[in-house]
């Protein structure tokens, strides 16, 4: 009976991804390259699929949803040029590898998830990586209310949401400091654009990265429309 290698296998696919998804894409960021090539994606998958950890698409998860691209994650990073002090709000913590990559190049992550099961799995996988730098929150970030409770009067650095959805809400953009920064996926499906928002006093600078498909953003409430 022959033996496969996983360990072996798993670090030739995270240099492929690296070489053939992430570099040739105009991410050159040398540090995080190599982070990139060093953090086992596959452990924030369930067994079952860990082969799919190093695919070009997304990787699905439980609860009906699915992992950033690898490429849409280092385009985040290369983006956010964090520079290891900041406080970053997270919305959609997945499984916690996004988490875990912001946690490594912040001073505290705070990631939101919609979903009592990836947030359990989120904190395991977070614990069992050794992340002391992060928090994940059981919550609706798209109800105000619930983040009001949640969160208090904290404000962030960085505000990043790992969903499209179509404009940022109110309650979640008053929480970046002045001079912040936001990533998010905006627009309608079946084509978002993955945008980096700088902000600059009253002003905001906003920067298009790239043209993506992505699962629409839960918890948001429904308007009722009346008919008369």
């Amino acid at each position: 009976m022959i033996e496969t290698d996983y360990t072996t296998g798993f670090e030739a696919a995270r240099k492929n991804m690296v070489a053939h998804q992430i570099r040739c894409c105009k991410v050159l960021d040398a540090d995080l390259l190599d982070m990139l090539e060093t953090m086992p994606r596959d452990e924030f998958l369930p067994e079952n699929i860990r082969s799919l950890a190093y695919m070009e698409g997304h990787a699905p998860l439980p609860c009906g949803q699915e992992m950033l691209t690898p490429l849409q994650e280092a385009t985040f990073l290369q983006h956010l040029q964090l520079q290891g002090h900041e406080s970053v709000l997270l919305i959609g913590a997945g499984t916690g590898f996004m988490t875990m990559l912001l946690a490594l190049r912040s001073a505290h992550v705070t990631a939101c998830e919609y979903h009592a099961d990836l947030a359990s799995m989120a904190k395991n996988n977070l614990s069992n990586h050794g992340i002391t730098n992060a928090d994940v929150l059981l919550v609706n970030a798209m109800d105000a209310d619930a983040m009001q409770m949640m969160l208090k009067k904290k404000k962030f650095d960085v505000l990043v949401i790992a969903a499209a959805l179509a404009d940022i809400p109110l309650h979640l953009r008053s929480r970046v400091t002045e001079n912040g920064q936001i990533m998010a996926f905006l627009g309608s499906n079946p084509v978002v654009t993955l945008q980096h928002k700088q902000i600059q006093g009253s002003a905001c600078i906003t920067t298009p990265l790239l043209e993506t498909s992505l699962l629409s953003i839960e918890g948001i409430k429904k308007t009722r429309v009346l008919d008369f």
